[in-house]
């Protein structure tokens, strides 16, 4: 049995972070919305936003779309990571509990399977204190061209 070869986890680390960056140069929306990518790795991505004020509603809270916009991009960096334009198939939302004006919600997305051209992804939504906003499980599908130029889609 070989011993794993370390260089591998790094290249693929390497090119999780750079399609991130990619897609982060011109994603004007979770800009717009204040979100910040707190961690990418192969399959993985962490997407934080601090609710304002202007995302409330008239109850004061903030529910639906501005969860599932996190839950959603957190959801895209994760099934970006391998290179390959991915993107969203279907997914699903379950609300639990609202958001408040003031809290930091963590959207953490994880790959839960992934074949040649599809992937199911879950996203658990928390707030500060690591309670459960919400839950979003996406599938996603590989569709032509490359999120690197070829010249950038190294194993370097």
């Amino acid at each position: 049995m070989e011993a794993p070869d370390p260089t591998a986890e790094t290249s693929a680390q390497s090119l999780a972070q750079a399609c991130a960056d990619t897609m982060w140069r011109d994603d004007q929306a979770s800009k717009t919305l204040g979100m910040t990518i707190q961690r990418v790795a192969p399959g993985e991505a962490m997407l934080l936003m601090t609710v304002r004020q202007d995302m409330t509603n008239s109850h004061g809270i903030c529910h639906g779309g501005f969860i599932f916009t996190l839950a959603d991009s957190a959801f895209a960096f994760a099934c970006n990571t391998y290179g390959q334009r991915t993107v969203a198939q279907q997914c699903a939302v379950t609300f639990i509990r609202p958001g408040r004006a003031g809290e930091t919600l963590t959207a953490h997305a994880v790959e839960r399977s992934k074949t040649d051209r599809s992937g199911i992804y879950d996203v658990t939504v928390r707030d500060g204190q690591g309670k459960t906003v919400a839950e979003f499980r996406g599938h996603s599908r590989t569709i032509s061209g490359a999120i690197l130029a070829p010249s950038s889609n190294t194993s370097s």
